[in-house]
């Protein structure tokens, strides 16, 4: 079978892994695309270039799995999964960043990605990901799983208690909004705030 297709429940002919595909650089999602559309088994039915539109289109379209940039504008990969996740419950996130940092993927893992990939990762490793997220289980990339397990065999008695999970969903909003260099005024027009 190829390594998207699901069966239905009673049985009946495979049906597509329905995917979404959120980054913000047009190259990236074109390859992506092209790459997974080899596959019979795969069907992209969206794409987004910010974590915002990634968000409303996996509410609109229901993908079986959002793949997400972790370093969009608007909305980051973190923020987005947790929402997509939330409004989304039935959607699996697979995480796509060029940072191994142990940080970046405990976050994302913490928002409710499924699955943690760098983007030189081999194309099969994408596929092996769509594979082992849509039967429900975690898969990182043998990249990060190296770097997870090198730090954690490090600091074992070491909390993770970071600022950035300290902060609300708003308030780490507005935080990407001003490191994305925004003014106070266009945050809170674009926030509905006054």
């Amino acid at each position: 079978a190829a390594p998207g297709t699901r069966r239905p429940a009673g049985g009946g002919a495979r049906v597509k892994l329905r995917i979404l595909l959120a980054d913000d650089h047009r190259i990236v999602r074109e390859s992506l695309r092209a790459l997974l559309e080899k596959d019979r088994g795969l069907e992209v039915v969206g794409e987004a270039e910010d974590g915002r539109t990634a968000v409303r289109l996996a509410k609109r379209l229901a993908p079986d799995v959002a793949v997400l940039d972790v370093g969009m504008p608007e909305l980051n990969g973190i923020e987005a999964a947790r929402r997509i996740r939330a409004e989304s419950p039935k959607t699996k996130v697979i995480a796509l960043s060029m940072h191994s940092d142990r940080r970046f993927v405990a976050e994302m893992l913490r928002a409710g990605a499924s699955a943690y990939l760098l983007k030189d990762c081999a194309p099969e490793n994408l596929r092996e990901a769509l594979r082992v997220v849509s039967s429900d289980q975690v898969y990182l990339c043998p990249q990060v799983a190296k770097t997870m397990v090198e730090e954690f065999a490090r600091r074992p008695e070491e909390g993770d208690a970071s600022a950035f999970s300290l902060l609300s969903d708003r308030q780490r909003e507005v935080l990407q909004l001003l490191a994305e260099g925004h003014s106070t005024r266009r945050i809170a027009s674009r926030l509905n705030v006054s």
